[in-house]
């Protein structure tokens, strides 16, 4: 019954937020998302839809533009970009109930804590594995693996009722057909995840290059090894130890599973909208200077995808 799920917000629903918002929803969860206008007057009108390689479904949840929305919510999930983490915290504040489980589903590895501060209440991270886009206004496409890694850490973290927490919140994901396990060890969890994008967003987007390409090309294979490796550096530095060579094995093995993905640095340049350079590679600059630590090949990565970013100056030929 509808009743046994927890009243669910999604605040900013793009390709992340819609994918796993409207799989709660398509289980029976009653979901709000909360994103750009385009979308929520496509999905309040015809649903969300959602595509696999085989079908396409219509999931009815409702959609709104506030984030006053969010406001009975039980569970909210916090899907906005690394850079409007402050701003999406600051506008949930005054509407986010006290009790509410919050969760970050988001890239980089410090967006938990920045809305713990600002929110001044418990708020758990999770690892998002997913390739998906958004293929049209209020359409979602799904192109490989849709699982999460969930946890606490900090002050969060030390909450007597922590684990059950996370349980509950990982339980009510695997009803809803998401993969969703529970770590006592987020932090590394989230810097995994953080070394595997520093490998492929940048490339991605430079290179206008699906994963499958990529990991194929061996110059560039080796330039994402690099990566790999200055990242794995900066990450053992900040008292995060990580598996050099089981990172280096789990990135081909993402480029398997999501070899028709582009990355979502890349998808943000296609669309002239701004990107999470800055919390990936360029959060690997930032910790590198603070350590002492040169990442050459992080930044010459970051600085390119800034330069992308700032807009082309190339013409098509007439």
């Amino acid at each position: 019954m509808t009743s046994e799920w927890p009243r669910t917000a999604v605040l900013g629903a793009g390709a992340v937020g819609c994918y796993f918002g409207g799989m709660l929803a398509r289980a029976g969860a009653p979901v709000t998302l909360i994103g750009r206008a385009q979308h929520v007057e496509a999905i309040n009108a015809n649903g969300l839809i959602i595509e696999w390689a085989d079908r396409r479904e219509s999931v009815r949840t409702n959609a709104s533009t506030r984030v006053e929305a969010a406001a009975d919510a039980d569970l909210v999930l916090v899907c906005v970009k690394s850079t409007d983490t402050h701003d999406a915290a600051r506008a949930l504040a005054p509407h986010v109930r006290a009790n509410a489980a919050i969760v970050s589903l988001q890239n980089g590895v410090d967006n938990a804590d920045k809305l713990r501060d600002a929110l001044d209440r418990p708020v758990f991270a999770a690892v998002v594995y997913v390739g998906t886009y958004m293929n049209g206004a209020g359409i979602v496409r799904h192109a490989g693996r849709g699982d999460l890694v969930l946890g606490a850490e900090g002050r969060t973290a030390s909450r007597s009722d922590a684990r059950s927490r996370c349980d509950a919140i990982a339980q009510t994901f695997a009803r809803a057909g998401v993969p969703c396990a529970v770590t006592g060890d987020i932090a590394a969890a989230l810097w995994t995840k953080l070394v595997i994008n520093c490998a492929f967003n940048a490339v991605s987007a430079l290179g206008r290059s699906r994963y499958e390409r990529m990991a194929k090309l061996g110059p560039v294979r080796e330039l994402m090894t690099r990566a790999v490796k200055e990242a794995v550096n900066v990450a053992t530095k900040s008292g995060v130890a990580l598996d050099e060579g089981a990172l280096l094995a789990e990135v081909w093995r993402v480029a398997d599973a999501l070899a028709g993905q582009h990355s979502s640095t890349a998808q943000d340049i296609a669309r002239g909208k701004a990107t999470e350079i800055d919390a990936l590679n360029g959060y690997i600059v930032a910790r590198g200077e603070a350590l002492g630590i040169d990442v050459p090949v992080n930044r010459t990565l970051h600085a390119l995808v800034k330069l992308r970013e700032a807009g082309d100056d190339l013409v098509s030929a007439p």
